[in-house]
């Protein structure tokens, strides 16, 4: 379940689950991140054999080794969310990088607002035409 959660981490940047497993996820993933800032074939297959998935190991070294090539550890954040899970009542939390990558910050949102705009515009001008 922790190499599953923490693929997912690694491909979104950004997961929503119970504050338990990002407690536990933490530790996983900073071994890995600090196992990917240097790129070499060994560090590779460690990384490989302990997480299990190609796509999140190529982007680990790829994207996220070399964006925290600099820091000394403290790659992620755990943040408490105020709502409670239904049925349970178990704590959620947010694990998430401390450095995520800039475009997904700024033009996710802003190329989704322009994709929505035209299309109302269009829409608009079609009804009021006929």
């Amino acid at each position: 379940m922790i190499r599953n959660l923490a693929a997912s981490l690694i491909a979104h940047e950004r997961v929503k689950t119970t504050l338990p497993k990002a407690r536990n996820l933490r530790p996983f993933v900073e071994k890995l991140v600090t196992l990917s800032k240097e790129a070499t074939i060994h560090r590779r297959r460690l990384v490989q054999s302990r997480l299990g998935d190609r796509t999140a190991t190529k982007k680990l070294f790829e994207v996220i080794g070399p964006r925290f090539k600099d820091r000394p550890g403290g790659y992620l954040r755990i943040l408490k969310r105020a709502k409670r899970r239904l049925g349970d009542g178990g704590e959620q939390a947010i694990i998430e990088f401390v450095e995520r990558t800039p475009k997904q910050d700024a033009a996710a949102p802003a190329a989704a607002a322009e994709a929505k705009a035209p299309a109302k515009k269009q829409t608009g001008k079609a009804g009021a035409g006929a």
